[in-house]
């Protein structure tokens, strides 16, 4: 059996990083107070747009590259180790939600433009406790004469302030359902969020009697269905981006001398590194495995995933801290990039479930295995 990455994926990964290199300039947020619109979060977007990157995910009978999760995860990985500001993430999650949830006509009208024009999208879940899995919302959907119209708020919606169209999760009748809000109406209120990590847009949503059209499938399995697939790509941004602190974290420890030669050769700073390493290849294996089972609609794929968010978040966060110790006074700078990759791993440690929480679910998909 072999374990390789085929030729096709290897490209897909030189590709990204050649022009992710090339492309991506973190330079502007190296100061308090910046936005992602400061790092060419927009251009940034244009520029994927014509490479067909919000499209990979899209059914090719709607125009769209119809890729697998583990060819996605190679073009995700490079967006993670570079910290690319752009609203990718956003997309992929409200695109994996229309191609669950909706209905023919729906795919058809916002799939197509999707993979074609562009079209940005964002998925609103969590709630003000930034809890996503709950039946209960703090959105509230009520029948109307054209559709439905929702009430209340959504937090920490990636990309929400740059979205064309909003997937919205809403209390309908005594269960959760998916709404797409359009969000230029006059009643949907977006502001952003003072989020810890500046390389992403993150927002909260006010809704007041918001106009609204229901996505047909049944929200409770639609909704772990699209939560496997958003918790791979934050397996991994951080499994990349791990492998990018451990480059630049070994690269100072050669150059930077302190008593005559330089740190990296203290076994306490071997020791470190070396941690770091071995870490960064298991959070690797586990995101490529997860990968596999999800493209292949294995009945490992949720276990899987669990373990990949939980054991690459983990990881991504322990390596952050260990490269700003290794670094010293200089790594607490802002005209240092550790921060920004520190903040990126804290975020997505908690997005959508802290470690703790997904360690729980493994213990109970095993012990139902062995019930």
């Amino acid at each position: 059996m072999d374990f390789a990455l085929s030729d096709d994926h290897e490209f897909l990964r030189r590709s990204a990083h050649d022009f992710l290199e090339k492309e991506i300039d973190l330079a502007p947020l190296l100061r308090p107070h910046a936005t992602v619109e400061a790092a060419d979060y927009n251009e940034t977007w244009r520029k994927l747009v014509a490479l067909g990157w919000p499209g990979l995910i899209v059914p090719e009978v709607y125009g769209g590259s119809g890729m697998s999760c583990l060819d996605l995860t190679m073009i995700v990985s490079e967006m993670g180790r570079t910290l690319a500001p752009a609203p990718l993430f956003g997309t992929l999650a409200g695109t994996w939600a229309v191609l669950r949830g909706g209905s023919d006509m729906q795919k058809q009208a916002i799939l197509s433009r999707v993979a074609s024009e562009g079209f940005k999208l964002a998925l609103a879940v969590s709630d003000g406790d930034g809890q996503s899995d709950g039946s209960k919302s703090d959105a509230v959907a009520v029948p109307a004469d054209a559709g439905f119209l929702i009430e209340g708020s959504k937090s920490f919606v990636v990309d929400a302030a740059a979205a064309d169209l909003l997937v919205v999760a809403a209390q309908h009748e005594d269960k959760r359902g998916l709404f797409l809000v359009d969000p230029k109406q006059a009643e949907v209120t977006i502001e952003l969020l003072p989020w810890r990590d500046t390389t992403r847009q993150v927002c909260g949503i006010r809704f007041a009697r918001a106009k609204a059209e229901l996505l047909t499938a049944d929200d409770a399995q639609a909704w772990l269905w699209i939560r496997d697939r958003l918790l791979l790509l934050l397996s991994a941004e951080s499994a990349a981006g791990l492998q990018t602190v451990i480059a630049t974290t070994t690269d100072y420890a050669k150059e930077r001398v302190a008593f005559g030669k330089p740190i990296g050769a203290y076994q306490s700073i071997k020791h470190q590194l070396a941690e770091m390493f071995s870490a960064g290849e298991c959070a690797n294996v586990a995101v490529l495995h997860a990968a596999w089972a999800l493209s292949e609609d294995s009945p490992l794929a949720s276990k899987s995933v669990a373990m990949a968010k939980s054991y690459a978040c983990d990881a991504y966060v322990a390596a952050t801290h260990q490269s700003i110790q290794i670094f010293g006074a200089i790594g607490f700078t802002w005209e240092m990039k550790n921060h920004l990759f520190f903040k990126r791993a804290r975020a997505n440690a908690e997005m959508l479930g802290a470690p703790p929480v997904h360690r729980s679910r493994v213990i109970a998909m095993l012990e139902r295995e062995a019930a």
